[in-house]
């Protein structure tokens, strides 16, 4: 047997054993004729002990041992003289007797410690490295713990887990698929799933009545912190249910999880904000709730005084930092820099400090009195030593967006984003169609099977623009972390929206014939949604990206460098799926 116990399982009850282990030497030290070896596996960090002078060989051997060789010792269990507090297995060490190399190692690219010495893309290379690290291991037993309790949970609910098929039909609405070709079908392509969203559809009209899947989903999109072309979702559907029933199930999941995996309790209903609110008050439709800063329109105070940057203006607002006068012209400059980045395209930013007596003191003080400046600051509720910022713009939901980018810069530089701090809140009301210059027409804001709140279906015909959805999204600490809908159960109201979203009948029917043909046949009323776990798994580590809690990641240019992949096919393998490969004009 190649071990008795594992790195981190000895306690000082073990003292006198004489116990076998193995594993990975993490680091060596020679202390006069005492060797120390720390050792390391999944589970731990135990330390070993040589001495020269009981057996010189085996010390000589020990000294040889470079990091990361995988070795076997056989040892007795020893109390150590100098404890080490930061380890369960502090308290004792190991007098090794024993030693047998298993495997011998290069020197690795960069340390295999907490906090290592190599950058992202080396640690994505040799991301088999990576993994031995305690920290990205962490992660991955997180991962491993929240996918048990999200089955526990669901299966005490009454849900069943049914795996849907990878291979599917393309779908060009929404996101853009990865394509399979099809050596057997020459010409023709299978998609990998965006979601398994028709087909949980399809699984409530088969009459399962509570399904879930921890599905992997592909979309080839352009990556962020939060987004990775395949992803993990945990997919959810339900029949004969409303929005709420939908809303307090997955509520009571979030709480559920909090309590078992952060052991957090909240017991208070998380807030429900309308689209319209979170996007008027914050700029966005995932607002960051642990602060405030709240947007405050100030169109009707500063407008009509001479300064044309907001006489001009479409949309006026600005936010108010609590006690953050004391900031400097430099750093004021700094901010002004930050929002006319290109990615972000502010113009420039006005501020205003209220000073120690109550008076405004403003950087367009010459085209505003202080009575107009009280007005101004009466409308924030702004007190003395606090600082207001503002920005304008022809465009209101472009200003708004800016405006947010400001607002979670001085989050950050105040401290007030907080990763121990959880604000969560459900986003409904979401509109049921937005506009694409791109496509020159309406487009679902979720998806075409979203289905639109009953009181807003008469504007289908007359103002589809205006039509809300039976849409909510579960929002925790300005990061999306899962949404659904109501979905559309009625054969005539499905084709109702295909055409508004430019289908012809023919298109609708080639594409998603099967689902409008199965409403046919009795779909109860149904909804559900889908969590993504990996945003789940990173807001509980506490990481700003999703690729540590990912085993095998790929990089922000959506390749994966250890594997190199995507490559190019041989000639034999495009012969054989009848493909041929045009170079990509410049």
């Amino acid at each position: 047997m190649y071990r008795t116990h594992t790195c981190g399982e000895l306690r000082i009850s073990n003292i006198n054993q004489t116990v076998t282990l193995a594993g990975w030497v993490q680091r060596s030290r020679k202390m006069g004729a005492m060797t120390f070896v720390d050792l390391r596996d999944r589970y731990g960090i135990t330390q070993l002990v040589f001495n020269e002078e009981v057996n010189a060989d085996l010390c000589e051997r020990a000294n040889h041992l470079g990091r990361e060789y995988v070795v076997q010792v056989t040892g007795i269990v020893n109390e150590r003289f100098s404890k080490n507090k930061n380890i369960p297995t502090g308290d004792i060490e190991i007098i090794v007797s024993e030693l047998n190399v298993l495997n011998t190692s290069l020197v690795p690219p960069f340390t295999i410690e907490d906090n290592t010495d190599g950058g992202d893309d080396l640690r994505m290379k040799y991301r088999y490295l990576d993994l031995r690290r305690t920290a990205v291991r962490k992660n991955l037993e997180l991962r491993h713990k929240m996918t048990i309790e999200v089955r526990k949970y669901l299966d005490s609910k009454g849900f069943i887990e049914v795996e849907t098929p990878i291979l599917v039909g393309s779908t060009p609405e929404g996101a853009r698929d990865f394509v399979v070709p099809s050596r057997m079908n020459p010409g023709q392509f299978y998609a990998l799933p965006q979601s398994p969203q028709t087909l949980k559809q399809l699984l409530m009209v088969s009459g399962f009545d509570r399904y879930f899947q921890i599905a992997k989903c592909f979309r080839d999109e352009d990556l962020r912190a939060d987004r990775q072309p395949e992803f993990t979702q945990i997919d959810c559907e339900m029949s004969f249910v409303e929005q709420d029933d939908v809303i307090n199930l997955f509520e009571g999941m979030a709480k559920y999880l909090f309590k078992e995996i952060r052991g957090v309790e909240l017991t208070e209903p998380f807030l429900r904000m309308p689209w319209a609110d979170a996007m008027k008050y914050y700029g966005s439709d995932k607002p960051d709730l642990r602060f405030g800063m709240k947007f405050v329109e100030l169109m009707d105070v500063l407008k009509g005084y001479g300064f044309s940057v907001f006489d001009n203006a479409a949309y006026i607002g600005g936010i108010c930092a609590e006690g953050a006068a004391h900031y400097t012209r430099k750093q004021l400059d700094a901010l002004t820099d930050f929002v006319k980045k290109p990615q972000i395209g502010a113009k420039g930013m006005v501020y205003a400090r209220v000073e120690a007596d109550g008076n405004v003191k403003s950087s367009v003080d010459k085209f505003y009195t202080q009575e107009v400046l009280q007005r101004m600051k009466d409308a924030f509720g702004a007190k003395p030593g606090d600082l207001i910022l503002i920005l304008s713009g022809d465009d209101a939901m472009k200003t708004r967006k800016q405006l947010c980018e400001l607002r979670l810069e001085m989050g950050n530089q105040l401290g007030l984003r907080d990763k121990n701090k959880f604000a969560l809140l459900w986003v409904v009301d979401f509109p049921m169609f937005e506009w694409s210059d791109e496509e020159n027409r309406l487009m679902a804001m979720h998806h075409p099977f979203t289905h639109p709140k009953n009181e807003d279906i008469p504007l289908l015909d007359t103002d589809p623009a205006a039509v809300r959805a039976d849409a909510y999204d579960m929002v925790c600490n300005g990061v999306e972390l899962g949404g659904g809908s109501i979905r559309i159960h009625d054969a005539q109201l499905q084709a109702k929206m295909f055409e508004i979203l430019g289908f012809t009948p023919e298109r609708a029917q080639e594409q998603f014939g099967f689902l409008m043909n199965a409403f046919k046949y009795g779909a109860p009323p149904h909804g559900g949604l889908a969590y993504g776990l990996d945003r789940w798994v990173s807001i509980f580590a506490g990481l700003d990206s999703i690729r540590d809690c990912i085993a095998f990641p790929k990089n922000n240019s959506g390749r994966d460098v250890m594997l190199d992949a995507p490559s190019a096919l041989e000639p034999k393998q495009l012969d054989e799926l009848c493909l041929t490969v045009a170079e990509k004009k410049a």
